[in-house]
This record gives C-alpha cells, sequence and structure tokens, in this order.
C-alpha cells in the first residue's frame, strides 16, 4: 500500500534537513558533473584470475558491504549483526565496528559501505544501513558515535537498494531502492528510486542536474552495484521484476525508466535503454566491479558471476563463470593489488548454505 502524501513529504523533509546540517563541504572538489579527472581506482589493469581462488574468511553472517582501506585489508558489513569486520588474508576476521540502530527484516539491515577517499587523515568510514523509520547514510570512525549524514530514504521489507561509492570526483553515490513503491522512482522530490550525489558532509553536489537536489538518476527499481570504468563513466547495476535484470550506464539527469519499462523499449518515450540484460533467473545482480576492460557482475537467484567486455559505449561478449559452484553472490570489488573479492549471500534466508558459508573469496591478479 502506497504511503500517504503527507508521509512522503515528512520523509522528503527529513532528507532535506539531514543533508542541510551537513552544509556543502568548501573542502569537496568541485567537478564537472561527476566526470572523473583523475584515475579510477575500481579499473585497473589487472587481469584477476578466476581459476585461482582463496578463501579469505568463512562463517559470515550475510556479508553484504565490503571496501578497501590504504593498507589492503577489507571492511565488511554483516546486514543481519549490524557488525563491521576487517578482513585480512591470512588471518581471522576482526572487529571493527558496530552500527547502533540497525533494523534487520527482509533485505533491509546493514548493507552498503565505502571509506573516505581521506582516510588516512579523516579515518572516516560510511555505511548505509536501514533504522527503524528509514534508510539513512552515516559517517563514522571507530569508537566514536556514528553521525547521519543523509536520511529519509523510505525502507521495506525489499527493493532498499544500499549500494554506496565514493566516485573518482571524490562524490558519494548512493544507491537506493523504490521501497515496494514504484512511483517513488519517478518523483523528484523522493530519494528512493535513484542515484544520489552527495558531498562527503552529506550534502547535495554542487553541480547535481537539478540545483539543490541530491538525484544524479532516476528511474531505478532496486539498484545494488556501483562502479566506475577507466574513463569515469559510471556503470549501474538494477534488478528487474519478472522480465529483464539490466546494466546500465549512468548519466547526469537521465531517467531510466522504471516504472514504466523494464528493460529496453524506453528510448522512444524519453527514458535511457540498459546497455545489457538478462533474465531475472540468470542474474538477479547485485555488486558489479570492473577492472581493465572487464565488467564484473555478482549474480544472486543466477548464483553465478557474469563477466562483459567494455567496448566503447556498449557491453558485448557476456559470459558465466561458475555455475553455482559458490551459490548466491551478492558483493565483487577490485582490491588496491588487483585481486577480485567477491562474497557469498546464501545465509540471507534465501540461499542453500554451503559448508563454511558465508564465505568471501580473493582472485589473485596475474
Amino acid at each position: 500500500m502506497a504511503r500517504s502524501s503527507e508521509r512522503l513529504a515528512v520523509a522528503a523533509a527529513l532528507a532535506v534537513l539531514v543533508v542541510g546540517c551537513g552544509g556543502v563541504d568548501p573542502e569537496s572538489p568541485t567537478p564537472t558533473a561527476g566526470i572523473a579527472s583523475t584515475t579510477v581506482p575500481s579499473a585497473r589493469g589487472g587481469v584477476p584470475d578466476l581459476n585461482q581462488p582463496e578463501e579469505v574468511a568463512t562463517g559470515l553472517d550475510v556479508p553484504w558491504g565490503l571496501a578497501f582501506l590504504p593498507d589492503g585489508a577489507a571492511l565488511v558489513t554483516e546486514r543481519d549483526s549490524g557488525r563491521v569486520l576487517r578482513v585480512t588474508p591470512g588471518r581471522a576476521p576482526e572487529p571493527f565496528a558496530e552500527i547502533p540502530g540497525v533494523a534487520a527484516r527482509g533485505e533491509g539491515g546493514l548493507l552498503g559501505l565505502a571509506v573516505a577517499p581521506d582516510y588516512a587523515e579523516s579515518r572516516a568510514v560510511y555505511a548505509y544501513f536501514t533504522a527503524a523509520q528509514d534508510n539513512r547514510v552515516v559517517r563514522f570512525r571507530p569508537g566514536e558515535t556514528p553521525e547521519v549524514v543523509f536520511a529519509g530514504i523510505a525502507k521495506a521489507g525489499n527493493h532498499n537498494g544500499g549500494r554506496i561509492a565514493f566516485g573518482p570526483d571524490g562524490m558519494l553515490y548512493v544507491a537506493t531502492g523504490d521501497a515496494g513503491e514504484r512511483e517513488l522512482a519517478q518523483d523528484p522530490a523522493s530519494p528512493n528510486g535513484k542515484i544520489l550525489r552527495l558531498t562527503p558532509n552529506g550534502a547535495p553536489a554542487p553541480d547535481n542536474p537539478t540545483p539543490g537536489s541530491p538525484v544524479y538518476s532516476s528511474g531505478h527499481r532496486n539498484v545494488q552495484g556501483l562502479a566506475w570504468d577507466r574513463s569515469g563513466r559510471l556503470f549501474a547495476a538494477e534488478f528487474g521484476q519478472n522480465r529483464l535484470d539490466e546494466i546500465n550506464l549512468v548519466e547526469p539527469g537521465r531517467n531510466y525508466g522504471w516504472p514504466a519499462v523494464e528493460g529496453t523499449g524506453g528510448a522512444d518515450r524519453g527514458f535511457t535503454d540498459p546497455l545489457l540484460t538478462w533474465s531475472t533467473a540468470e542474474a538477479s545482480p547485485s555488486g558489479i566491479a570492473i577492472a581493465g576492460d572487464t565488467l564484473y557482475v555478482a549474480a544472486l537467484r543466477g548464483a553465478r558471476l557474469w563477466t562483459a567486455t567494455i567496448s566503447g559505449t556498449a557491453l558485448t561478449d557476456p559470459r558465466d563463470v561458475f555455475g553455482d559452484t559458490y551459490g548466491r553472490l551478492r558483493t565483487v570489488e577490485v582490491a588496491p593489488d588487483g585481486a577480485l573479492w567477491l562474497t557469498t549471500s546464501n545465509t540471507d534466508g534465501r540461499g542453500d548454505p554451503h559448508p563454511g558459508d558465508d564465505r568471501i573469496l580473493r582472485f589473485p591478479a596475474r
């Protein structure tokens, strides 16, 4: 059932209030419409060897977000426990932080994670999680109380989005879902069904498509994957409903069609079509990563890793690997050393846990 317009107004006001408290960060760079001016760390040229899997962690409780520290160690969120773990190859996972106020239910809980670009100085880490009233983004340092930088994203049992990442422009990108209320994806006043672009303090990036709005792109059903290629272009993975999952090339101000369109066929109505689609049984894509000119896509229902070649403005030669070897796959990321890290999601209530699940796998670069 849709929320009333009054409740939507309250949620929008909350988002504006929290963003306003953060203010525009005067130390943040002022990029040009999200186009990178620096090398994209996630698009290194190494080729991960998918034939050389290494287990770096086992027995995790629904791992979800994964981000790397400057020293190469990974921080990993557990959706249901609210814990953030530090994971280093050859060592048992170590507690890093615990996020208070996580309301784990359905697909909600402690989700995406991002390490501040200036972590060496600020020690700041960002997390997206489902709270009692909404989905929100917080900034925290170990041992300190998290600070809310953006709130008012409608929550639900599913379609919570949750992936966050810093782009090569230094801005924080936040992927949200429609919270099961499809009309929100086309509502410019709602942060749901969008990709948001914020300063590190949680304010709308100063050169967003609509001044004063956090919205970077709209018309999304449920985005859980964000990655940039070596040219600084943003790609996103999106869950379809019954027919087609999508990989989109995300550009500022574009509308990607949901709920009017699922998959291709919206260009003649002013929507932007995806570059690549699969049936929902083959994919249900969550995290994505880019190494060189290869896009990697972690598939949940499809229980496989998809790869595709970035060729200009096209994605070509899609191939699947692993074929249910590891079950449901949630997150894929490229480490500072070029290795590919991959998390399973078999303990999330929808999978069939394998011995040792959930686990993190590492595929070294060659």
